[in-house]
């Protein structure tokens, strides 16, 4: 999901696969916009200083409670896997993202340790793109990436702890849409070309309106066709804006009628939206999961953000203005029209449920943070990925079509998600906006895509859908 300044700390080639351009109307309303905002999509605040937070101090603090990974591997059904060796053991987890992290090992270390989390096989970081600039703290954005470079490391480590971690760090953040995303597509071709991983998390998106013409962003998508060609596993998140997302650089300005953005929106990327848990000490539910939406929680936004304000803090998700529906959404046409609807899938992402994460680079005080967003999200899913790669003995590749057919099979490790909406509310240029969003209903849906996991039981399903 992407950030916002009042946040402290930090959301190919012209071949179609699986999907093809929308209709000319929509090609038209990408063209007029002038540019393109891409950023890192977590929402992090400071916590302590000395040591992660108990849930009843998040409460107190936050006035929610914040999740510790046993119970998030609970909540998600992992221990069955866990006791048969399912660990994600032998997959490599690859991680983008601009700038990444100077002190990630040494953070995820101190996180693990924490948690009583194993070290990973390995954890290596390449920058197959170019030479990241030596760190500055003075720098918001490589501050920013920084924090969701951590947040995206220790949370797909908690759901795969025994996958390897390949970081995969780029040199420029995006600017105008002539520098950012083309060293992202390098890098991710590199690590392809080379076989360097199963599954590619990317926690971060720009408004499919944002880019000046339909093909400028389609001359970005080298790297998906060429993962769903040799069998990787993209994913991207969906953003945090809910139906709403930005429309300039800053990030402060948002468009005031449903949007959606891409990478998510690819038909060769799985879409991964946010849901709000409600857990106790365990990590057993005490209620169902429901979409993300903190929009209207001004108590949250008051002790995250310093403002009781309504703001769009919710899962992204909605139709794309460049893709037409494909294949394997047929099954959903009644939800998503002729068009490539997102999010594919969801999980654990709302600031009402918030994560524990360490990271000690300068430029802000060194110690634990509390995190939410689909930046949250997307990297908990790939670890559930690797646990799937495993299972199957070879990676998934695209595994959208299995993700659509067990739903319509519905498949017991699908867990439908059917309360909750994507609607937001802001104030902009003194006048208060509503963007009617999307409902969370009986299967597919534009707020939580096919709905979230049972480990236990989606991993082998997904393993024995994607692999047939």
């Amino acid at each position: 999901m992407r950030s916002r300044r009042r946040f402290l700390g930090l959301a190919g080639g012209l071949v179609l696969v699986g999907g093809a351009l929308a209709s000319s109307a929509g090609l038209s309303s990408v063209a007029a916009a002038p540019t393109i905002h891409i950023q890192p999509t977590a929402i992090r605040r400071l916590a302590s200083t000395t040591q992660p937070l108990t849930e009843a101090q998040c409460v107190k603090d936050f006035t929610v409670p914040c999740y510790d990974p046993a119970q998030i591997q609970k909540a998600y059904d992992e221990g069955p896997l866990f006791s048969k060796g399912i660990t994600g053991a032998g997959e490599t987890i690859v991680i983008v993202d601009a700038f990444g992290s100077p002190t990630i090992q040494a953070d995820l270390a101190t996180f693990d340790s924490t948690f009583d989390l194993p070290a990973p096989p390995s954890f290596n970081i390449i920058q197959p793109a170019g030479r990241v600039h030596p760190w500055n703290p003075d720098n918001g954005a490589m501050v920013g990436w920084a924090g969701e470079t951590t947040l995206d490391v220790e949370w797909s480590h908690t759901i795969a702890p025994g996958a390897n971690i390949l970081l995969v760090e780029t040199p420029v953040s995006e600017t105008e849409g002539t520098a950012g995303f083309p060293q992202i597509v390098e890098a991710e071709n590199y690590v392809i070309d080379h076989h360097l991983g199963d599954v590619i998390s990317q926690s971060f998106s720009a408004t499919e309106q944002t880019f000046p013409t339909a093909q400028s962003l389609l001359k970005l998508r080298s790297a998906y066709v060429n993962a769903s060609q040799n069998g990787v596993t993209v994913l991207a998140a969906s953003g945090v804006s809910g139906a709403a997302d930005v429309s300039n650089v800053a990030g402060t300005v948002y468009y005031t009628h449903p949007v959606t953005s891409w990478p998510d929106s690819d038909p060769l990327v799985t879409g991964v939206g946010g849901t709000q848990l409600s857990l106790d000490a365990a990590g057993n539910r005490t209620a169902p999961d429901q979409v993300w939406n903190d929009t209207y929680n001004k108590a949250l936004n008051k002790s995250l953000f310093g403002s009781g304000a309504v703001a769009p803090d919710a899962g992204g998700g909605g139709k794309s203005v460049i893709f037409s529906r494909p294949k394997y959404q047929k099954s959903v046409a009644n939800v998503v029209g002729l068009q490539r609807g997102v999010p594919d899938i969801s999980m654990s992402g709302a600031c009402s449920g918030l994560v524990n994460t360490y990271q000690s680079f300068t430029g802000q005080p060194a110690g634990w943070y509390v995190a939410c967003g689909t930046s949250e999200a997307t990297p908990m899913f790939a670890g559930i990925v690797a646990l799937a790669d495993q299972e199957a003995h070879h990676p998934l590749g695209l595994i959208n079509p299995a993700l659509y057919a067990l739903s319509a099979a519905h498949a017991p490790g699908l867990v439908d998600v059917t309360q909750g909406n994507n609607t937001v509310g802001f104030k902009q240029g003194g006048v208060y906006y509503t963007v009617h969003g999307f409902d969370a209903g009986t299967g597919y849906d534009l707020a939580s895509g096919v709905g979230t996991v049972d480990a236990a039981l989606f991993v082998p399903e997904l393993a024995a859908a994607a692999g047939s």
